[in-house]
């Protein structure tokens, strides 16, 4: 998993609340053996709607979403957290999120940011009047640049943050104490020989 330290992009406002995981990457997309997640980014959309807003010039390139309240509702889809990044969205920030579409951003190295409704909405405004205005997002000092320059604080579970900047996901730090594991058991086989061993 790539770290997360600091990153900054072009901010995209989506000003809808209640996106699901279906509309971020439509399951109809993941009938592929090997999916084209950037594709599959608001597949329907893009397609459906001329003037959505991934379909603009100035948003070819985005780091950031800027979105409503409960963005990656419904389903457990971490493709939706796949095709976010593989556009090269490696921010999402909302008012809320969905829950299993927060822990799948955690556990893929994308940074799910919560901020008070109002500046989300005041973000968003900055974004249409300035279109291709970049957000940085500090990890580190738990802090996101607006537009217009004002800095907001957010708030990250601590293991979740040292996860993010280590670039680990669960597994990789499983293995990060394969050393130890071994050593206990190795220990372990010593000690009680009359266990059975795999």
């Amino acid at each position: 998993m790539q770290p997360f330290t600091t990153h900054t992009g072009i901010a995209v406002p989506l000003l809808k609340d209640d996106i699901n995981t279906d509309q971020v990457a439509p399951v109809a997309a993941m009938r592929d053996m090997n999916p084209d997640y950037k594709k599959m980014l608001f597949m329907r959309a893009r397609a459906e709607e001329k003037d959505f807003v991934l379909n603009q010039p100035q948003f070819a390139n985005p780091g950031m979403l800027v979105t409503g309240q409960n963005f990656g509702a419904g389903s457990s889809r971490e493709a939706a957290v796949w095709a976010l990044m593989a556009f090269g969205v490696r921010c999402v920030i909302a008012p809320s999120l969905g829950d299993i579409f927060h822990q799948n951003s955690l556990k893929n190295g994308l940074l799910p940011v919560i901020l008070p409704a109002e500046v989300v909405a005041d973000m968003r405004s900055e974004l249409h009047a300035r279109p291709g205005a970049t957000i940085t997002a500090d990890l580190e000092a738990q802090t996101v640049t607006g537009p217009d320059g004002a800095i907001h604080a957010f708030t990250i579970e601590s293991f979740a943050k040292h996860m993010l900047l280590t670039g680990q996901d669960e597994i990789g730090l499983t293995l990060s104490y394969d050393p130890q594991i071994r050593a206990f058991e190795t220990r372990q086989r010593a000690e009680t020989p009359w266990l059975p061993t795999r």
